[in-house]
């Protein structure tokens, strides 16, 4: 009895030892640090991941390799400051020289007792921070499967006080210069200032100094209820009696009640009364519906016939406008050619209509030298016959020059008529090359400044949107923490969005053209507030549209208004919106929730003109920009996304192999414009010679008309 009453207390110690290494284990097993990642992050393009064990764990290397930034990343993580970390002023200094932005991801176990919604993350909860260039910090806190459940800091600081992590705490993370600091303080007042700071005495002593003037506030409040509670227990009293005076209430009530039932009853016999009539008329309805059933079975028929012509007339009208589509070009060629011919033969109208002038001229000039002939004959008859010999040959030689010179003349009027043609026809020419090379001048411009809008925002992003976006934000961004504006403004809401699918990049910018440049306000003070800003900053050319919306923290419900089409995603389904806000302003303007991305062109067509459209579906978008809707098509002119292209290089690329291609055409329209200028001056010179001998040849016409007149 001894033995066993020496071994139980060694038995119950180690029974209790075990019970209590159990309730460690299940209270700590939650906010333990299971592993970080570090992307971007100082001077480190990628650390990580570090997976830690449950106990303690040492981070070992030589300098340079990441301890400190390891240190770093997880108190920023957790929502420290920057000035906390002792390695730079501001959130900035964290990213990566040459990155836009950092990434952190840190993953907390979720276990045990104190975990924080088990039921929402599971068993580990993995926050993700993303760090800009411009200072700006956002979270996305993730379940164990990595399903995004929160993107706001308060969810972070719930997690954290449900795991007691203080982060600036030094006893849970003591940095190397907190650490330094405290070896080398030398005076007992640090020491204690960094004894009530690690065992939170501070903090409590600030909570009960709280407290007690809660207390005094509240004592005041007690004693200004006190006075009020007499008057109304006065009133209560005086209410007790009246309602005393009041019982015979109930009596009235059961009366009432017992009324309403009888009442209830003579309801339903009349209505069993009026019933009797209708019954008898859904009988006869009932036999009038079977005749109707055989009717609309046989109608039904007929609607299947129709169907199928439909179809087929479908598909005649498809190959029908793509027969139109490819001989489109020729039919432009076409047009071209008979406004040329009609060109032509206009000026041939003319050239004719001035024949037959010259020609009523000419018969006029004969028959008036054919009389004047005759005279000559009749008085040649009548003279000796040695003059008349004389004259007769001077006369024949006269007539002979005449006919030369009338078929010299005919011939340079022909000569006018060709020179005058041909110049007709190479000025048109030129008209129409000057057209072509204005609309190619504008064409390169353009790609010129896409060009040079693309090069600078290899740095920023935000100069897709515009040389004076990076100025505009952070006028923006300055007047928000002045207090100017109640909620901060969103945009442009291009910036916010990412798609997917970069293959699906045209389609998404060519949907939300009128969006991607604008900016949403929560009222309208704040509209007002960013008008003046943007005036300010923004003094020549388009100003972005302003849209003004309630802000709301999450999410529109769009699941009874959306599509939902098994194979192809839609707009919203094909975006990533980290911002509530934005993806309620693209839904609220553009309805991106019913609108569809299909990469084939003639699938779409398929998908939207078919006899059953997709549910809730109001158009649909192609790969390559085409717009479809159900009884009509559009064809896209922008061939390349701007705004949400992925791959900046190779858009640089194309870029510069398009202009040199442009800028290799140019070159040669300018060739062949100052050909087609140097053949127009070779035919106006041509033509004012002929011009020049025509009018020679009429002068020496007219002496030899007045020699064989007076002959």
């Amino acid at each position: 009895m001894e033995k066993e009453d020496a071994a139980g207390p060694s038995r119950r110690d180690a029974l209790r030892s075990h019970e209590m290494q159990s309730v460690c284990e299940v209270g700590t097993d939650a906010g333990i640090v299971e592993s970080i990642t570090l992307k971007n992050f100082m001077c480190h393009s990628l650390l990580g991941p570090f997976n830690f064990g449950s106990n303690v764990n040492f981070v070992v290397g030589n300098n340079g390799s990441g301890k400190s930034a390891v240190l770093t990343a997880l108190i920023v993580a957790l929502g420290g400051k920057a000035q906390a970390t002792s390695r730079g002023s501001s959130l900035r200094c964290f990213v990566k020289e040459g990155e836009s932005s950092a990434d952190v991801s840190v993953t907390l176990r979720n276990k045990g007792r104190y975990a924080y919604k088990p039921e929402v993350y599971g068993d580990s909860i993995i926050i993700d921070l993303r760090i800009t260039r411009e200072g700006n910090r956002s979270y996305k806190l993730r379940s164990k499967t990595g399903q995004l459940v929160s993107a706001k800091k308060e969810e972070l600081v719930s997690i954290l006080e449900r795991f007691h992590i203080q982060v600036n705490n030094p006893v849970s993370i003591l940095t190397q210069e907190m650490s330094k600091h405290f070896l080398h303080s030398k005076g007992e007042g640090d020491k204690y200032r960094f004894f009530m700071k690690a065992t939170q005495l501070e903090q409590m002593k600030e909570d009960y100094i709280h407290s007690k003037e809660t207390k005094h506030v509240a004592m005041a409040k007690v004693e200004q209820h006190a006075e009020v509670l007499k008057d109304l227990k006065r009133k209560v009293q005086e209410k007790e009696e009246r309602f005393n005076s009041l019982e015979s209430l109930d009596n009235m009530k059961a009366k009432l009640e017992e009324l309403q039932k009888q009442m209830a009853w003579a309801l339903v016999t009349e209505m069993e009364k009026e019933l009797l009539p209708l019954q008898e008329k859904l009988q006869s309805d009932k036999r009038c519906t079977e005749k109707y059933n055989e009717k609309v079975e046989e109608w039904k028929n007929k609607v299947v016939e129709a169907e199928n012509k439909y179809k087929q007339i479908h598909e005649q009208l498809e190959s029908i406008t793509l027969r139109v589509q490819e001989l489109l070009p020729q039919c432009a060629q076409l047009k071209a050619e008979a406004q040329r011919c009609n060109a032509r033969h206009k000026s041939s109208e003319v050239s004719v209509h001035r024949c037959k002038t010259n020609l009523r001229d000419l018969e006029k000039d004969k028959t008036q030298l054919s009389s004047r002939i005759n005279e000559l004959k009749l008085s040649i008859s009548q003279t000796t016959g040695a003059e008349s010999q004389a004259r007769a040959e001077q006369m024949e030689q006269i007539q002979a020059e005449l006919h030369n010179l009338a078929h010299q003349e005919s011939t340079l009027r022909q000569q006018i008529d060709q020179y005058q043609q041909a110049s007709s026809r190479a000025k048109d020419e030129l008209d129409k090359m000057s057209q072509e090379q204005d609309s190619l001048q504008r064409s390169m411009n353009s790609k010129r400044r896409n060009l040079q809008t693309m090069e600078s925002s290899r740095s920023n992003r935000l100069r897709r949107f515009g040389e004076h976006m990076p100025m505009l934000l952070s006028a923006i961004q300055e007047a928000h923490q002045s207090g100017q504006f109640r909620q901060g403004p969103r945009g442009p809401l291009g910036y916010w969005i990412r798609p997917k699918d970069p293959e699906l990049a045209l389609a998404i910018e060519i949907c939300l053209t009128n969006q991607l440049q604008a900016f949403t306000c929560d009222n309208y003070e704040d509209e007002k507030v960013l008008k003046a800003i943007m005036s300010r900053i923004i003094r020549r050319g388009r100003r972005p549209t302003i849209i003004t919306s309630a802000f709301l923290p999450r999410v529109h419900d769009t699941s009874r208004r959306c599509v939902d089409h098994p194979l192809y995603p839609s707009v919203l389904q094909s975006l990533e919106i980290e911002d509530p806000v934005v993806a309620n302003c693209l839904i609220d303007q553009r309805g991106i929730e019913s609108i569809l991305l299909i990469k084939n062109r003639a699938e779409a067509r398929r998908v939207m003109q078919d006899r059953n459209p997709p549910r809730n579906c109001t158009q649909a978008f192609s790969q390559d920009g085409d717009q479809i809707f159900t009884n009509r098509s559009y064809t896209a002119e922008q061939t390349r996304a701007n705004y949400l292209s992925g791959d900046v290089e190779e858009e640089i690329r194309l870029l510069e192999g398009e202009v040199e291609n442009q800028s290799a055409q140019l070159t040669q329209f300018q060739q062949q414009m100052r050909k087609v200028e140097e053949d127009i001056r070779q035919n106006d010179g041509l033509l004012s010679r002929a011009h020049m001998e025509q009018k020679k040849t009429k002068v020496t016409i007219l002496p030899l008309t007045n020699r064989c007149s007076s002959v």
